[in-house]
């Protein structure tokens, strides 16, 4: 199975993107991994929300393939234990979804279009985070699922 994580916006933050690619490349020991980076869209003020939403869902939307599994990063989405989520993803596994897809949206969340054609909604907190902390909290997540599921001394329970 390949893992992809489409984020709209880049991470300015030289610290966290540090930690990102910390995670990115501790994860490559499992599996293939890709963060993919959706530009942010240009002069938001002249649109609303509603428009903005519908911008960024089709950038979303052209870069997932027909036979991808897309889970959107959403707060009313459902949430785990990091334990739960290693099952989840070996669920996923078994199923022979060869593309796992998973979304964090823009400041306003997901469009109409983006939502129908979502696999599944996960939900990281009931607290809001910033889109660039989501990432490394993802990233780091699906790390420690595989050395959960490897039965190695990363997670503490």
């Amino acid at each position: 199975m390949n893992i992809k994580l489409l984020a709209i916006g880049k991470t300015d933050n030289k610290a966290l993107q540090t930690l990102i690619d910390d995670y990115t490349k501790r994860l490559s020991f499992y599996v293939k991994f890709d963060l993919e980076v959706i530009a942010d869209i240009k002069n938001v003020k002249n649109l609303s929300e509603k428009q903005q939403k519908e911008k960024e869902g089709e950038l979303i939307l052209s870069k997932i393939g027909s036979s991808d599994h897309m889970i959107l990063l959403d707060e009313n989405g459902k949430t785990f234990s990091s334990v739960g989520f290693s099952e989840e993803l070996q669920k996923k596994m078994n199923a022979g979804i060869k593309t796992l897809v998973f979304v964090i949206g823009g400041p306003y969340g997901f469009s109409d279009e983006v939502y129908k054609k979502a696999n599944g909604k996960i939900s990281l907190s009931a607290m809001t985070f910033s889109h660039q902390m989501v990432r490394l909290f993802v990233i780091e997540q699906i790390y420690r699922s595989f050395t959960i599921l490897k039965n190695e001394p990363y997670h503490h329970q």
